[in-house]
C-alpha cells in the first residue's frame, strides 16, 4: 500500500492507494475519526452499486457503523440541485446529525455531489472519498465539490475537504476500456504541469496502464495523486497556484456543456482541452515538441486529440463564456511552455481561443 498526506495544517488528511481497502474500511474510518454513534450515509450511483456497494456497506457495518445509502444515476446530470435536494431529505429522513459523515463511493461525479452535500448539510459535515474509477484520483483530492447549471459546469460549489481518500485499486479491473482512457488524461495531465520524467514514464507505459496493471497503475496513481496533493497543500482555494491543475478545462467545460454533459466523457473532454492548450502554447512562443508531445503521449493513452466534427464552435465559444475564468473580453488559460512547466495566462484573446477551437474542428472535418 501506498500513503501520502495532504498538508493543509488543521485539514491535513491521508490518501491511501492499495488493494483491498474497501474490506478494511471501518479500520480506517475508526482512526481517523469517523463517529459511529451517528449514522453515515453513502452516496454512489447505480453503476457503482452493483460492483462494491454492498463490500463497503458489510465492511462499515462490521466495524459498527449505522450506514445508510442513497444511489443516484450514472452521470453528469445527478449532479444538479434537484439531486441535491433529493439527498439531503433523505439524509433527514435517515437521522443524519452534525457528528454524521458523508462517503462517497464513486467516480468524480459522485464525488462531487457527495462532498457538496457534505459542505451545505447541517453546515458541513464530514466526508470521506473512496474513489472506483481512475479519472477521481484527481477530483478525490483537494476538496473541490459542486453541482452543475444548465449554463455552466461546477458553477455551484464550495471547498470541503474529506477526512481521508481510501483508493482501493481492485474497483479499477472493472473499469471499461474507454473509462480507463479517459481516466489516464488526468494522470498525464499532471505529468504535464509537473513532472516531465512523469509523462515520458506514461508514454513508455501506456499498453501496462490500458491493461490495468496493479503494478503500474498503482505507481501512476500515485504519482498523480502526489502532484495534486503538493498543489493543493500550496494553494487550498485555488488563489494563485491551484490553477494550473486547470490544464485543458477551459475548453474541456465547454465542451462537455455542448454535448449535453454525456456525449463526451470528462477526461476524453479534457483532452481535446489539453490539445487546444497545446495549440495556445504556441502563440506564446512554446516549442513545437510541447504540442507533438502532448498529441502523442494522449493519442497513446488512447484519448481523442480534435473535436468531434459535430460540434458547433459557436456553441463552443458561448459555453466558454459562462466559464467562471472569462473576464470582460479575455480568457485564463494555463498554457503550456514545456513539458513539466505552464503558466497561467490572465489574458488570452478570445479571437485566439476561437480561432483554436475553429483548428481542431478543421482537423476533424479533414479526418
Amino acid at each position: 500500500m501506498r500513503e501520502l498526506t495532504v498538508e493543509l495544517g488543521e485539514r491535513s488528511y491521508p490518501i491511501y492507494i492499495g488493494e483491498g481497502l474497501i474490506g478494511e474500511a471501518s479500520s480506517y474510518f475508526i482512526k481517523h475519526g469517523i463517529s459511529k454513534k451517528s449514522p453515515l450515509m453513502i452516496i454512489t450511483d447505480e453503476h457503482v452499486a452493483g460492483r462494491h456497494l454492498a463490500a463497503l456497506e458489510q465492511s462499515l457495518k462490521d466495524g459498527g457503523f449505522n450506514v445508510v445509502s442513497a444511489v443516484v444515476e450514472a452521470g453528469e446530470s445527478s449532479k444538479s440541485l434537484a439531486m441535491l435536494g433529493m439527498l439531503v431529505g433523505k439524509a433527514l429522513e435517515a437521522g443524519l446529525d452534525r457528528n454524521s459523515a458523508i462517503v462517497a463511493l464513486g467516480g468524480g461525479v459522485v464525488g462531487d455531489l457527495a462532498g457538496f452535500v457534505a459542505a451545505s448539510y447541517m453546515r458541513g459535515v464530514k466526508f470521506v472519498q473512496v474513489p472506483t474509477t481512475i479519472l477521481a484520483h484527481d477530483s478525490s483530492v483537494g476538496g473541490k465539490v459542486a453541482v452543475n447549471h444548465p449554463l455552466a459546469k461546477n458553477i455551484i460549489g464550495a471547498f470541503h475537504q474529506p477526512e481521508l481518500v481510501l483508493y482501493d485499486l481492485q474497483t479499477l479491473q472493472t473499469l471499461p476500456p474507454r473509462e480507463v482512457s479517459a481516466g489516464l488524461s488526468e494522470v498525464v495531465k499532471h505529468g504535464f504541469i509537473w513532472d516531465a520524467g512523469f509523462v515520458e514514464w506514461c508514454e513508455a507505459n501506456a499498453e501496462k496502464l490500458l491493461a490495468l496493471d496493479p503494478d503500474t497503475l498503482g505507481y501512476a496513481l500515485y504519482k498523480g495523486s502526489s502532484v495534486k496533493a503538493a498543489v493543493v497543500s500550496q494553494d487550498e482555494r485555488e488563489n494563485d497556484l491551484r490553477a494550473i491543475l486547470n490544464l485543458g478545462h477551459t475548453i474541456g467545460h465547454a465542451l462537455e456543456a455542448v454535448a449535453g454533459y454525456g456525449e463526451l466523457l470528462h477526461g476524453e473532454a479534457i483532452s481535446i482541452g489539453m490539445i487546444g492548450s497545446a495549440k495556445l502554447g504556441l502563440k506564446y512562443g512554446a516549442d513545437e515538441e510541447v504540442y507533438t508531445t502532448t498529441k502523442r503521449v494522449l493519442s497513446a493513452c488512447g484519448l481523442p486529440v480534435r473535436l468531434p466534427e459535430h460540434y458547433d464552435v459557436d456553441a463552443i465559444m458561448d459555453a466558454m463564456m459562462h466559464d467562471k475564468k472569462f473576464k470582460e473580453g479575455t480568457m485564463v488559460f494555463v498554457v503550456p511552455t514545456a513539458i513539466g512547466k505552464v503558466d497561467i495566462v490572465k489574458d488570452v484573446p478570445v479571437a485566439w481561443v476561437r480561432e483554436i477551437v475553429e483548428q481542431l474542428k478543421q482537423e476533424a472535418e479533414l479526418q
